[in-house]
């Protein structure tokens, strides 16, 4: 069977759509270019995100005292070792906020990636706060000829939530930059946590409407990870039984029936992460790696026979017939 978004997987997923899109594989390249936050700085705020260590998800390679274009070459170096069918890159700007900084000073970070001739396009991760009209339009200008994608922190749905975790923003922020955003032609991905203290399974599945209403081409969902040398750290030593973490197989259900409301458009760029044991706090996963991960969603996908969307295309047929 072939799935609305024009393959045989269960799920619209990013490797898929980056085939579609480029019609080879194309290998996304972390840097960092020495930003910070808004919420670390003190402009809204102290001590960042409570669940933040940046360092639990940033290649070795990834050093703000290097150029960009140190990163990018050292970046490929890294991948053509580990993915040697990786044809074009896609550089990814990872670390904290990166919009926050004056646009000059963008425009010299950005076009010394795009400069590259093996990069294809950017993948500039943000804040829903950190964009304006003019930055936006900047990156608009960019994406006339390569492939530009703002992929905005959200991590909950639920004002409650983000106020707990500092975020410094509301969800209405985080929908007005996502709207802005996809209104220029750009790509827009979001990135959300599962499992945050204080929001049940059933907020989880409800807040999947309120994603699928956001004009998004991309996502990602993650679990819970408590990280060493965190505020999130200290909150869990204190009150452990506000923390749940779900064994694999009880995520992984849960996520079929996430992956069953989510929009069949959107794309699942990741529906979980994994970082280096020395960062781990609390329970976690172990040595459970992403591939392993993916196996045991296919198969689960396959034994209920289920796939992303079938939960929401038959509720939009629902709201057409009452029409």
């Amino acid at each position: 069977m072939t799935y609305p978004w024009g393959d045989t997987r269960r799920f619209n997923s990013y490797a898929g759509y980056f085939r579609r899109l480029f019609g080879c594989r194309v290998q996304k390249l972390s840097v960092d270019a020495g930003f910070t936050c808004p919420n670390r700085d003190g402009t809204i705020g102290e001590g960042g995100c409570t669940f933040c260590n940046n360092g639990a998800f940033t290649p070795s390679y990834c050093m703000p005292s290097k150029s960009v274009g140190q990163q990018i070459a050292e970046g490929i170096e890294f991948h053509r070792n580990r993915y040697r069918s990786a044809q074009r890159y896609l550089v990814y700007f990872q670390a904290f906020s990166n919009t926050y900084a004056p646009l000059e000073r963008l425009k010299r970070l950005y076009d010394e990636a795009l400069a590259h001739p093996g990069v294809a396009g950017i993948v500039v991760g943000t804040r829903p706060d950190c964009v304006d009209e003019r930055k936006l339009d900047y990156f608009a200008g960019l994406a006339r000829d390569r492939y530009v994608a703002l992929e905005y922190g959200i991590e909950s749905t639920f004002d409650a939530t983000l106020r707990a975790v500092n975020r410094g923003h509301d969800f209405a922020c985080a929908r007005r930059a996502v709207e802005m955003t996809a209104a220029r032609g750009l790509h827009v991905g979001a990135h959300f946590i599962l499992g945050l203290p204080g929001e049940t399974d059933a907020m989880l599945l409800d807040q999947v409407e309120r994603i699928n209403a956001l004009p998004l081409t991309t996502v990602k969902f993650h679990q819970l990870q408590v990280f060493r040398a965190t505020p999130m750290a200290a909150e869990y030593d204190a009150a452990p039984e506000r923390f749940r973490f779900w064994e694999p197989e009880e995520y992984i259900d849960l996520f079929v029936e996430i992956l069953r409301r989510l929009r069949p458009g959107v794309v699942v760029e990741r529906f979980a992460s994994e970082a280096p044991p020395r960062y781990h706090y609390g329970r976690n996963w172990g040595l459970v790696r992403n591939e392993q991960l993916l196996a045991m969603l296919e198969k689960r996908l396959e034994e209920r026979n289920v796939y992303q969307g079938e939960i929401f295309t038959t509720f939009a047929a629902d709201k057409l017939r009452q029409r």
